[in-house]
């Protein structure tokens, strides 16, 4: 076990180094001009005001020497300084995240803890009508778009029904709760701030619920797909010949070899929903991470690009590692070949 995780380790610098030069490649690639997009019409005629801000943010040296000086600071822990924003990146980076996480780990553990037991559900009733219905749901989830999820979630239970709060992370007028985490959930019960920690909740349930459903259509249609598979093993088929409950069946015998390939989907899904922010933060004016790269896009702040591209790549190669030493874990025969 200690030997993968180190050797995981060791591969993501070469990983980390690569996404680096891609985004770079990207990023420089497109044809527009970040000085048109970060300074006005009338300070783009004077040449002296575009030399100056070419030269402040390193725009007039050749593209090798932009992307080596970027990996030299980027060794030394500076992933540089916003030309949006004129904050560290990084600094920029801790602000916008534990939004964005916030909001990822509450559709994670929604589309969790109600898609395996669907996906259960519908394997073990297969062909009957629950199964249909399962079904259908998933396929809505998987096939809807975000940003058409996230306004009809809007207009239904905030502008026509009033059941809950609009965009924002507070209600209007709530001061935010003591700086902790940076989630106002978890800062809020930290700090014993029960206003601020009911708004919060509120907050999160439609943005939260919008990410969930594509999380819970995947995760319900893999984990139906294994199930089936599994249910028709042989181990299976003895189990139930020994007169064991269908219950224990299912959930001693059945579920834990078919939460392996789910386990797939659950860390690549995670990584999706936190990279994958950007229409519903916009949509509910969500302060995190995706509303950062997309004005970050916008302004082709590149010094941002590349902060966020890294820490989404970080996070990916994360939870790639935190899915195999699940696989480690539930696979009994993985255990004995680490050993």
């Amino acid at each position: 076990m200690q030997r993968l995780i180190a050797q995981r380790l060791l591969l993501m610098f070469p990983l980390m180094v690569g996404m680096t030069l891609i985004s770079f490649i990207v990023s420089h690639s497109l044809p527009a001009d970040p000085v048109g997009a970060n300074l006005g019409q009338r300070s783009m005629e004077d040449p002296t005001i575009v030399a100056a801000f070419r030269a402040q943010w390193g725009l007039d040296r050749p593209l090798p020497e932009q992307y080596l000086t970027y990996i030299r600071n980027l060794l030394q822990g500076n992933l540089g300084v916003s030309i949006r924003t004129h904050l560290p990146v990084a600094e920029d980076l801790g602000r916008y995240l534990p939004a964005s996480a916030e909001l990822a780990v509450i559709a994670t553990v929604v589309g969790t803890l109600v898609g395996i037991p669907f996906g259960v559900l519908s394997a073990v009733r297969r062909d009957k009508w629950i199964d249909h219905v399962v079904r259908a749901v998933s396929l809505i989830g998987v096939s809807s778009p975000v940003f058409w999820l996230g306004l009809i979630a809007l207009y239904v239970f905030y502008f026509r029904l009033g059941w809950l709060p609009g965009p924002g992370r507070l209600d209007v007028g709530l001061p935010e709760p003591s700086r902790v985490t940076g989630m106002f959930t978890l800062d809020s019960l930290l700090t014993g701030n029960w206003a601020a920690l009911a708004s919060s909740l509120r907050h999160l349930v439609l943005p939260g619920m919008v990410l969930a459903s594509v999380y819970l259509g995947l995760v319900t249609r893999m984990t139906r797909s294994s199930m089936l598979e599994v249910l028709s093993a042989d181990y299976v088929r003895t189990a139930r010949g020994k007169g064991l409950r269908p219950r224990s069946v299912i959930y001693r015998h059945a579920l834990g070899n078919a939460l392996i390939p789910t386990i797939t989907v659950l860390g690549l899904a995670f990584g999706d929903v936190l990279a994958g922010t950007v229409l519903t933060e916009t949509i509910f004016s969500w302060p995190g991470i995706g509303r950062y790269a997309y004005q970050s896009a916008v302004t082709l702040d590149f010094p941002a690009i590349m902060g966020v591209s890294l820490m989404i790549a970080a996070v990916f190669i994360l939870v790639n590692l935190a899915t195999d030493l699940a696989y480690v874990l539930l696979d009994p025969r993985l255990r004995r070949a680490t050993r």
